[in-house]
């Protein structure tokens, strides 16, 4: 999922664009392929097309640049992206969580499947003391922030904890997938059914034909009413 195909209002003419967005687009295009400790600023320069002076006077360090990349994927993978094609196939909360699995599931497949970006830098950068950890793992929050505004619209009770169990389910399927699981996105969607129906959130139809609840009453108890109850005069 690259900037050039998702960004949308792209100008034709790249020069343009200023300095700056020059070099935040050749970023993106080389962090989210091949990480960001493999990729030198040298490579960013040269992918830019701009001078080494033009990248500095617009981040003040490499870390400064991995964040700004980190911010750019927040926009164009979780909100225009996930966000929005989930949003879009499910005309329901829970539709709407599964059908992200659906939009994973065509991902997957696609032959530019890079993975997730927050991960890979989290990884790269495992001291979480440091910015850019810190920045990856607060934009895998704000996809957590996502999943709990479904699921308390779902009407699920502890929505913090099932958000993170549905985070688990797609950071493994994504694992899952570098690892060359074709099928991942669907097999976590089998186990978001599952979780769902323990979370007591169930489709519109298997809510509908559930049998109602019956509240069996004692023939003493109702005959005791009756007898109390004052009779109608002949």
């Amino acid at each position: 999922m690259t900037d050039r195909r998702k960004l949308p209002g792209r100008p034709e003419d790249e020069g343009q664009d200023s300095g700056r967005e020059r070099i935040s687009r050749a970023a993106y295009d080389l962090f989210s392929r091949e990480g960001v400790r493999a990729v030198g600023v040298d490579a960013v320069i040269a992918r830019a097309g701009t001078a080494k002076m033009t990248l500095y006077r617009n981040f003040s360090s490499k870390d400064d640049l991995i964040i700004e990349f980190l911010r750019r994927r927040e926009q164009l993978w979780t909100q225009d992206w996930l966000r929005t094609e989930s949003t879009r196939r499910g005309h329901t909360p829970r539709e709407q969580l599964l059908a992200i699995f659906d939009v994973f599931s065509e991902w997957f497949g696609s032959p530019d499947f890079e993975g997730c970006s927050f991960l890979t830098t989290m990884i790269e950068v495992n001291d979480r003391e440091h910015p850019v950890h810190q920045a990856a793992v607060g934009h895998l929050a704000n996809i957590r922030s996502y999943i709990e505004k479904l699921a308390a619209e779902s009407g699920i009770g502890d929505i913090d904890s099932f958000a993170r169990q549905w985070h688990i389910l797609m950071k493994g399927a994504i694992m899952a997938a570098h690892e060359g699981d074709t099928a991942a996105a669907v097999r976590a969607r089998e186990l978001g059914e599952l979780l769902l129906k323990e979370h007591g959130c169930l489709p519109a139809r298997a809510r509908a034909l559930r049998p109602p609840i019956r509240m069996r009453v004692s023939r003493r108890r109702v005959s005791g009413r009756l007898a109390s109850s004052p009779r109608p005069g002949w």
